[in-house]
């Protein structure tokens, strides 16, 4: 095989036994940051933008852009792992924390679905957005999100396989029972653990 084959971004195994230790069953390293979407890339002007917490909530919220990035925000550092089987190491994000977004806001909802500019959706967990685990992200190494990359603002969930950190998020519905989103129909796992390579349904 040549060497051709391999995209400039590809690494293979960890030399690091640190590194090695932080990348789950099956993934491999890349300097990149891949561009993988089921759509056309959105493009929302901030000016029209709003992001709404909304569904089992009391009381609903809304914010403006203006008013989203008033909120305290963040600045977070972790390791993100594609179901494509890529994972990118110390990956620096500035977000919005989910505790921040749910704060005052009571439900008996176990569940959220994220809804995002393009009609993708995501289900996750409550329990798994929040307790400092998950972020709405407007910046990437230090730089305002790209739209390729789910700006202006994307949903971070690092603990799990990267489809469930829905691009171009503007709202997240707080649901009871679960309801699958977009690749969870079409057989992803509904969960998405990357530690157990919950890959698609059944794994």
């Amino acid at each position: 095989m040549g060497s051709g084959f391999l995209s400039r971004g590809f690494r293979g195994r960890p030399r690091d036994p640190e590194e090695a230790a932080r990348l789950p069953p099956g993934q491999y390293l890349t300097r990149d940051f891949p561009v993988l979407s089921a759509g056309p890339t959105p493009r929302s002007a901030t000016a029209r933008w709003d992001f709404v917490v909304a569904g089992a909530a009391e009381p609903t919220r809304r914010w403006t852009w203006d008013e989203f990035r008033a909120l305290p925000s963040e600045t977070i550092t972790v390791d993100i792992h594609c179901v494509t089987k890529w994972s990118k190491l110390d990956t620096v994000w500035e977000g919005v924390s989910v505790d921040t977004l749910l704060d005052g806001v009571e439900t008996s909802a176990q569940h959220l679905v994220a809804h995002c500019d393009g009609g993708y959706t995501t289900n996750v967990p409550l329990a798994d957005v929040t307790g400092g685990k998950a972020w709405v992200a407007f910046a990437y190494g230090g730089e305002p999100l790209d739209p390729e990359h789910g700006g202006p603002a994307r949903l971070l969930v690092p603990h799990l396989y990267f489809w469930k950190s829905a691009k171009w998020v503007r709202g997240l519905e707080l649901v009871d029972p679960d309801r699958p989103g977009f690749w969870e129909s079409l057989g992803y796992h509904n969960y998405g653990d990357p530690w157990r390579e919950q890959r698609y349904a059944g794994d």
